[in-house]
């Protein structure tokens, strides 16, 4: 049983590559944009191919918030879920995650040549199935 879905670019070599880091390191459901349910995709806002996104039972953290979310609920490191939290106090931090976020997408392509995986999207092997 999933807890969260992770839905990302499976377009992208280094967005799988991260997909793929959180898929063995915790209990998500990993879902690329070209495997969207209708019902997931509904869930997410109208722009959704511009960012990762955690879909919760109740949630849907969207960019920045999506993978600060995605770490705090993997087994990546227990300690970062109080430090999270301490974040939250400082206003400029939304600000500052996002922009993180912003900075890192906004040069995938350059970042994907030090980590990246062959999207399910370009697969040949899975052309067939």
């Amino acid at each position: 049983m999933h807890d969260a879905t992770l839905v990302y670019d499976d377009d992208c070599g280094f967005c799988t590559w991260w997909a793929d880091f959180f898929e063995r390191r915790s209990d998500f459901e990993v879902v690329g944009f070209t495997q969207l349910s209708d019902d997931q995709r509904e869930r997410l806002p109208d722009d959704y191919e511009s960012c990762s996104h955690l879909l919760t039972d109740g949630e849907v953290y969207s960019c920045g918030e999506s993978l600060e979310q995605a770490l705090v609920r993997s087994n990546v490191a227990d300690e970062l879920a109080p430090l999270v939290g301490f974040l939250r106090n400082f206003k400029d931090y939304e600000e500052f995650r996002e922009g993180v976020y912003r900075a890192v997408a906004d040069h995938r392509g350059d970042l994907g040549v030090v980590v990246s995986k062959t999207p399910p999207a370009r697969d040949d092997s899975r052309v067939n199935e």
